[in-house]
């Protein structure tokens, strides 16, 4: 796979909802922490205000536009920037999947698209890989994403056989298709792994870590896949992507032993020799550096409660009051 679908994959997406929201007059609402959650809406008709904690500039979003918050901080929407906002447990009732809230009676705004549920102890590192806010916005853009949004309008007011799976698969395309866009806009400024995905140069080198995460790589190598001198490489890979291009390396590969441990029974030996340890040791010492833990005790952590068919988390996503 590509370095977004192994990161995508890596969340595990569970417990969507679809859902609407009809606003009118003046309103505003307040989003808590969205701790283990990636939203993903599109503006159908009229316009308001997004302002996402962390974030300094406020973003106006008009009929057409996508937005995705793929990083969990909290958020507010509203009709105007100013003004007081009620908490969004005041307005949305427990989750289901489907239908359209109202408030106001509605009119001034109608948004529509998901939410997910992300898995794993490691999603917050996995998380921060993504940026904060996705707004796509440009008419060409825009085109990409219509026929997943009239498709997505269509099954939250239709009752169809077959609505949940394919309500499912659409919102899985919505954000897909607008964490895409979003790299096709990028004017090669911006900085993060994210961003790196859409660099000619370091983007083939992240896509060279991920194909092989078990090879023996270093900067020399690196370096020539990217078509730069090892010390240029190193540098600006660091000023990209935030961290040295072998720490990067060794936290993928610590990120895929945390998939492993949490989802399979495979021993730590095991899970060490696949991505390219000699010795359990030093697999067990650089994932300690990495994740705060030994693998063992990372472990163990999900024999606590074993696997049922609905898990905490997904009990959690699928009825907290929210959008």
């Amino acid at each position: 796979m590509d370095p977004l679908s192994d990161v995508l994959s890596l969340l595990r997406p569970h417990a969507y909802v679809s859902s609407g929201f009809d606003a009118g007059g003046d309103w505003a609402v307040q989003f808590g922490d969205q701790h283990k959650l990636i939203k993903c809406y599109a503006v159908v008709s009229g316009d308001c205000w997004l302002t996402v904690d962390g974030v300094a500039d406020p973003v106006h979003l008009v009929a057409g536009d996508c937005f995705v918050l793929p990083t969990g901080r909290p958020f507010r929407l509203g009709s105007n920037i100013h003004g007081t906002a009620v908490a969004a447990a005041q307005v949305f009732p427990a989750a289901r999947r489907g239908g359209v809230v109202t408030l106001n009676g509605g009119g001034g705004l109608f948004l529509v698209g998901s939410r997910f549920g992300v898995k794993g102890n490691h999603v917050d590192m996995l998380l921060g890989l993504l940026p904060p806010i996705v707004h796509i916005h440009g008419h060409t853009e825009r085109a990409a994403l219509r026929w997943s949004v009239e498709q997505m309008m269509k099954e939250l007011r239709e009752e169809q056989p077959g609505n949940a799976l394919l309500a499912q698969h659409l919102a899985h395309m919505m954000l897909v298709q607008a964490l895409r866009v979003d790299l096709d806009m990028d004017n090669g400024e911006r900085v993060g792994w994210f961003f790196c995905l859409a660099d000619k140069q370091l983007g083939a080198a992240i896509k060279a870590i991920h194909a092989q995460p078990a090879h023996q790589w270093t900067l020399q190598e690196l370096g020539e896949i990217a078509g730069m001198s090892r010390s240029t490489f190193a540098l600006r890979f660091k000023e990209r992507v935030g961290e040295p291009p072998m720490q990067y390396v060794t936290r993928w590969r610590m990120l895929l032993a945390c998939s492993r441990l949490e989802t399979s029974s495979d021993s730590v030996a095991t899970v060490a020799a696949s991505l390219g340890y000699e010795s359990e040791s030093a697999f067990s010492t650089a994932f300690k550096r990495v994740m705060g833990c030994s693998p063992r005790q990372y472990g163990r952590v999900r024999t606590i409660e074993p696997e049922t068919g609905s898990t905490r988390d997904d009990e959690a996503h699928t009825v907290s009051p929210d959008l």
